[in-house]
């Protein structure tokens, strides 16, 4: 993939998408200034206008920073809708916390810090979305915990399907023709997730390449 390109759409996939705020800018310029990976303007758009198009009232996220992609979702959901925010870093949840504070949702929001894949279990849900972006190497693991737990028209969101530092696109693409290949740990991990998300013949999937490759699994 050309890099010139993919920034000139990713700007105008931003600029066609939904209107941003001062909390995202503020957001974005902190992302920035801590070369701290977020999904961006461009799939920040898309998580709000898909959440608003399966009608969500409830979101877990296995990853959330300092609360970006979490800030899109809260734009989009009723006033009595949950919303399930979790990081391994206390620092993380406190910024995110302190960011959603001024968003216009009044629901519930719970901000788990730990292990996601050990605290879904704690939620019975059913949870209408789910943004998977944890460990690459876990993916499969986060989607195998939480599959029971989506709502029938209801969708598993995983970022990072393309690129992710230490993703390798073209030995990607190569596991998933079932070539043998060495490779990064993460890479093999967004491969076996794409193979289970794609097995399961409650889901199907389809890829939005912005960002760094957004996979969208529509529970049927």
């Amino acid at each position: 993939m050309d890099p010139t390109i993919s920034a000139h759409l990713e700007s105008f996939a931003t600029t066609l998408g939904p209107e941003s705020d001062a909390v995202l800018t503020e957001m974005e310029t902190l992302a920035s200034e801590r070369s701290f990976p977020i999904v961006g303007g461009a799939v920040g758009g898309w998580l709000a206008v898909l959440a608003r198009m399966v009608d969500a009232r409830s979101v877990f996220e296995f990853g959330s920073g300092f609360g970006y992609s979490a800030y899109w979702f809260s734009r989009e959901l009723p006033d009595d809708g949950q919303l399930v925010l979790t990081d391994l870093d206390e620092e993380n949840l406190e910024q995110a916390a302190t960011f959603l504070e001024r968003s216009a949702f009044e629901g519930t929001t719970s901000f788990e810090r730990g292990d996601a894949i050990e605290t879904i279990e704690s939620y019975d849900g059913p949870f209408d979305v789910v943004l998977i972006d944890n460990e690459k190497d876990r993916y499969a693991e986060a989607f195998e915990v939480v599959r029971e737990k989506v709502s029938p028209g209801g969708i598993v969101l995983a970022d990072n399907m393309i690129d992710a530092g230490s993703i390798e696109f073209s030995s990607l693409t190569e596991l998933l023709s079932g070539t043998s290949v060495e490779t990064t740990a993460s890479t093999r991990g967004i491969a076996e997730y794409l193979e289970t998300v794609r097995a399961d013949p409650a889901f199907e999937t389809a890829l939005l390449p912005l960002g760094e490759g957004l996979a969208v699994s529509h529970r049927q």
